[in-house]
Parts: C-alpha cells; sequence; structure tokens
C-alpha cells in the first residue's frame, strides 16, 4: 500500500521541513507512523485489509466502537496513496466507501470529488489525519466519495489538478467506480477549484457543484485600476485557469452552485450567473440566507437533493449541441467535440456543433483544427461551408456495398475548410497529407504542447543539473542557484521531490517519457549542447540572441519552453521551474503563470524579486508554430 510509504514520508517531510503546526500534530505523527508500520508488516504477510471488503468492514466496527455516542456508518474512511506519475512522489489521498458496496454487490458506482478549502497547517500528516477520521460534508447514498490532497495548497491547478486525475484513476483501478456518475464539488478554495475543474472538463462530471470559490484573478483580486501595473502577458494567462473566461462550457454539465448570503465569496458566483445570462442560460444558484462563508442546513439539503437527482441520472455523452470556449488547447474537449488547433493562442476560441442524423453544422472562432467523435455523417457544415465527408466503400461478399466515413478531422488552410483523410491532422509527426494530396507541416501547438512554461510541470519531469564548465561565471552561480530554489519550491509548495540528474545520466527512457528542465548554457550541460542549435533561441559567451535582437550574456539568461527536439512529443524547459513561487504562499487566485513560453532574465535580479515583471527584460510567446514572433 502507498499509505505504508505515505505515512513515515508525511512524518518525515514535517520534521525536514519543519512544519509541525501545534505540540498535537507529534501524537498524530506517532500515531501515523504506527499504522504505518502496522501496513507495511501486514503487506509483508501478504495481507491489505484496507483493501478488502471484510478488512474495511472490520474497521467500521471499531471506528463505531470508539465514538462517545452510538453510530452506525453509513461510510468507512480509508487513506491510499499512490505514486505520481510527475515526480515519483507518494500523494495521499482520502476515500470514503460507501457501506451497502462492502456488504452488496460489485457493480460500478457513483463517485464524488470533495475539493478541501485553503489552511495552510494541512500538511501531509494532517491531511491523513483528517482523513482517516468518519464524516464528511456530503455523504451520498451508495457513492464513493473521493477527498484529493491537491499536493498542498493550489486551488487543484497546475500539479494540483494533475492529482485529482491520478487519485481517480487509483481509485477505479481498486474499487468499482461509474465514470459517467461523477460529481465535481468543493468548498471554499475547494469551491474555486471545483469552479475550475467544472468549467474547463465538464463532460466529465454528471454535476458540478461549486460553494463559494472565486472564479477570476482580475476581480478578487480587485485589480480594475492596476492593470498598467502587471505585465501584459500575465494578464493574458489569467485566461489559463479563470472559470470566468468560459462560464459557457458548464452547460455541459449540470451547474449546481451554493453561496452563503452574506458571504464576500458570493460576488463570484454573481458574475458567473450574469455571465450565463448573457448566454441566456439560467444558472441554479442556491443561496443560504443570512449566513457568511458556511452552509446554511436547509439550504444544504437543497443542494444534496439537485446534486444527487443530477449525477444519477449520469452524463449525457451524445448531447445533440455542444458549445466549447478556450484561450488554449490544454482545454480542448467537450463531449464528442475537440480542438486540435488554435489560430492564435490566449485569445477566446469558440466552437459550436450541432448534430442531426446526416449532418453537423459547426461555426468556429479563432479555431484552426478539430474533429468529431460522432456516427456517420454525410455533410459537415464549417462557418457555412458544406463538405461531403468522404466514404469508404466495401463490398460484401453477398455483393452488398456500405459506406462509412473515412475522417471527421477537419483543419482550415487559409480561410478554407478541408477533411483530412489521414486521421490527426498535428500528431507531430512530419506532415498531413490531405485530400487533393497538398502536404502541410505539423509542428504545430497541441494539446499538451502548447506551453507557457508551467504546464511542463504537470506531467512527468526531470530536472538536468549541469556539469561542464559555464560560459562565464555568472550564469554558471545563476543556474546553480535557480536549480537550487526551484527544487526547495518544489517540495514545500507542491509537496514532493524533484527527480534530479546530472546530464551525463539523463538516459534515453528519460527523453522518452519525461519533460526535461534543463539548467545551465549550451557549455555547462551536454543535453543543452545536443540540442542548442534546434532551439529558436541561440546562445553564445558573449550573446543572447532572440530574432533579430541581442542580449548581453554575462548579464542575462534566457528561460524558455519548447518541443524536445530528442523527443517532440515531450517538452525542454530551459532555466525554469514553475513561474510563480514568489506568489505561493499568497491568496490561491494569485498562483497564476508569471512568464509565458519564454523570456529573457536580468541575472542580478533574484528570483525574490522578480514580481510584476521585476527582472524580466522581454517576454512573449511563440507563435502557433512554435515559431518567434
Amino acid at each position: 500500500s502507498s499509505k505504508s510509504v505515505a505515512a513515515p514520508l508525511a512524518v518525515r517531510y514535517a520534521l525536514e521541513d519543519d512544519i509541525f503546526t501545534s505540540p498535537n500534530q507529534f501524537n498524530s505523527a506517532r500515531a501515523l507512523l504506527k499504522v504505518g508500520h502496522e501496513r507495511a508488516q501486514q503487506l509483508a504477510a501478504g495481507n491489505a485489509p484496507w483493501n478488502t471488503k471484510a478488512g474495511l468492514l472490520a474497521l467500521k466496527k471499531e471506528l463505531e466502537g470508539k465514538a462517545k455516542t452510538p453510530t452506525t456508518l453509513t461510510h468507512v474512511p480509508v487513506v491510499r496513496g499512490y505514486v505520481s506519475k510527475i515526480d515519483g512522489s507518494v500523494q495521499p489521498y482520502g476515500l470514503k466507501v460507501p457501506v451497502t458496496y462492502l456488504t452488496g454487490d460489485d457493480k460500478p458506482r457513483r463517485l464524488d470529488f470533495w475539493l478541501h478549502g485553503r489552511g495552510d497547517t494541512l500538511n501531509e500528516i494532517a491531511f491523513i489525519d483528517g482523513q482517516s477520521r468518519a464524516g464528511g460534508t456530503f455523504l451520498p447514498d451508495d457513492a464513493f466519495v473521493l477527498d484529493p490532497y491537491g499536493r498542498f495548497m493550489n486551488a487543484f491547478k497546475f500539479a494540483g489538478e494533475t492529482d485529482v486525475w491520478e487519485g481517480l484513476d487509483h481509485a477505479a483501478k481498486h474499487y468499482p467506480i461509474d465514470r459517467n456518475k461523477l460529481a465535481m464539488r468543493g468548498f471554499s478554495m475547494g469551491g474555486a477549484g471545483a469552479w475550475h475543474l467544472g468549467a474547463h472538463h465538464a463532460d466529465k462530471f454528471a454535476s458540478v457543484n461549486p460553494g463559494a470559490g472565486f472564479v477570476d484573478v482580475k476581480n478578487y483580486q480587485k485589480l480594475g485600476d492596476k492593470l498598467d501595473t502587471i505585465p501584459w502577458w500575465e494578464q493574458k494567462l489569467w485566461s489559463l485557469y479563470d472559470p470566468l473566461a468560459c462560464p459557457i462550457n458548464l452547460i455541459n454539465s449540470t451547474l449546481i452552485a451554493y453561496s452563503g448570503e452574506i458571504d464576500a465569496q458570493k460576488a463570484a458566483a454573481d458574475m458567473m450567473e450574469a455571465a450565463l445570462a448573457k448566454e441566456g442560460i439560467k444558472m441554479t444558484h442556491i443561496i443560504g440566507p443570512k449566513t457568511g462563508h458556511a452552509f446554511e442546513p436547509e439550504a444544504k439539503k437543497v443542494v444534496a437533493k439537485l446534486v444527487d437527482e443530477a449525477t444519477n441520472k449520469g452524463i449525457n455523452r451524445q448531447p445533440k449541441k455542444v458549445t466549447l470556449v478556450t484561450h488554449t488547447l490544454k482545454w480542448n474537449r467537450a463531449h464528442w467535440l475537440t480542438i486540435d488547433g488554435l489560430e492564435q493562442h490566449w485569445k477566446e476560441a469558440r466552437i459550436e456543433a450541432e448534430a442531426d442524423s446526416e449532418s453537423v453544422t459547426v461555426t468556429t472562432k479563432n479555431v484552426a483544427a478539430f474533429h468529431l467523435d460522432l456516427p456517420a455523417k454525410k455533410t459537415v457544415t464549417i462557418d457555412g461551408q458544406e463538405i461531403r465527408v468522404p466514404m469508404t466503400v466495401t463490398v460484401g461478399r453477398a455483393g452488398g456495398v456500405k459506406q462509412t466515413p473515412t475522417a471527421l478531422w477537419f483543419e482550415k488552410l487559409g480561410d478554407k475548410w478541408r477533411t483530412s483523410v489521414s486521421g490527426p491532422l498535428l500528431a507531430g509527426k512530419g506532415v498531413a497529407t490531405f485530400k487533393g494530396g497538398s502536404q502541410v507541416p505539423t509542428f504545430k501547438k497541441r494539446p499538451n504542447l502548447q506551453g507557457p512554461i508551467d504546464d511542463a510541470f504537470m506531467d512527468s519531469f526531470v530536472m538536468v543539473r549541469p556539469t561542464g564548465q559555464p560560459l562565464n561565471a555568472a550564469v554558471g552561480q545563476w543556474a546553480k542557484t535557480e536549480l537550487a530554489e526551484a527544487a526547495f519550491h518544489w517540495r514545500r509548495y507542491f509537496r514532493g521531490e524533484p527527480r534530479v540528474k546530472d546530464d551525463s545520466a539523463i538516459t534515453d527512457a528519460d527523453i522518452k517519457n519525461s519533460n526535461l528542465v534543463l539548467w545551465g548554457d549550451p557549455s555547462s550541460n551536454k543535453l543543452l549542447a545536443r540540442i542548442a542549435d534546434k532551439l529558436p533561441i541561440k546562445w553564445s559567451a558573449k550573446e543572447i540572441k532572440v530574432g533579430d535582437k541581442t542580449y548581453d550574456a554575462t548579464k542575462h539568461a534566457p528561460a524558455f519552453i519548447f518541443p524536445n527536439p530528442l523527443n517532440p512529443n515531450r517538452y525542454v524547459v530551459i532555466n525554469s521551474g514553475f513561474t510563480f513561487p514568489q506568489y505561493a504562499g499568497a491568496s490561491n487566485s494569485q498562483q497564476t503563470p508569471k512568464l509565458p513560453d519564454w523570456a529573457v532574465l536580468d541575472m542580478s535580479v533574484p528570483l525574490a524579486d522578480r514580481v510584476l515583471g521585476k527582472g524580466v527584460v522581454v517576454a512573449d510567446f511563440f507563435g502557433e508554430k512554435w515559431e518567434l514572433k
């Protein structure tokens, strides 16, 4: 069990990072070590009672026996853990297992996520201790409830978002989860997480139920009159996580919002309600009378009933109409509609598609490529242009003829749409061949290879330490300091241990499986030397060359993200960790990318002072073909 590892790790982190938050937590730590040792011994003997119905029923009996008042549990709490693909760390999550499953059949059951609120004392010990206790805000009948740790306090963004999906995948390997009946729920910071995950992945949830929680940076931080002090790229990148930038996406699920009537955070839900009203959609918004930042008991019952109805009904996988708004290919799918390319990132893209039995009508804005996962259609009309879908004709043994569409993949060339007969247009493998024989290069931004720098830290990554002589002493010392800070901040704020390897120790498997974060310069870092001539930013002992601009290499260093020339299905990052450690302890709404795809940094400005663009000499996004603009 990963908990037999998670328990001692939680205690080790608290000791090494000096984050015990109360004298009582030492007792929790001792109890946790005891449980970890017990589990390890049980595993060594070939047993895992926490993973069996009988074992959890025995735990139910034990918890009921310890209760101060007579109690009959409907759900048994169990703490699980998994090894994260991101950094190989063990991450905990809590699971409330319904007794109906423990005493009944193995049919797939509903699962509700419950995202926790902000609490800067919620180290791993506190989280595991809390998740070991019975109870929960909502415990729906015959349903699992999964409480992600979310890698501490980031409103379930970045690696915190990956934690949600990794926790679900791990739970689904061990328990019968019905992915057609998932509910996304949370309160306060967890409500912000539910807004964001709901807006960006609406088609994964039968219901989305945020309680309180911010929905944007500008209004929540009251920045309206301070915009001229904030770098333009930071403002563009707010749209990565702002649900207020794409409220219409929530029509792809069932939205049930909750606010306390006198809670200041009600303003966020009010803004979402107004934004949806502009689209002609009435938002279900349950309000707790005379209540602040909490659930009012009667309103809570209404919320529970509405979420139960929507979630138990399940997801409608084939809606007649789908609408999707995004500013990035990171969030590119709703039901049977997937955007594969944008005309321009960080500008609103919108696509609406409506299907009947024989045809689909699509309207687009700022979309360069998309595909449809639908049964056979004869025609697709895109922005008024009718396209006959190419058919493959097969003749059966008895002479019967069957026609099937060869593809429902489309890309825009100039102002005209065309079908592709070769499947995915943007698979990054040379060229895509279009009907008519024309070929177009496919080295383009595509889903999960679109930047910005922070995107590299949502999947497996390895930091690569230079072992050679730097171009100059200044950049050598700077890279050493920046690497140490990046590793420290990752541990502190994303609660894992980054894999750091010498440049000489990187294997073909690392190149194949991980985003590589290279520190140093083309002289000091062997891997950077291998790919330097294939990168758009050039670097010599004297100068850094970005397009036709040059910068003194004794005073500056580049930081950027790019598809790895050794494996274009993964990123390479040069000289950057996640870009917002200066804000990691601030409001979660401020935890947004502080650098775009590339930047030239002033080495005299330390990381801690790099705020509001200070120390960033120049920065920008690459174009849609990863070119300098």
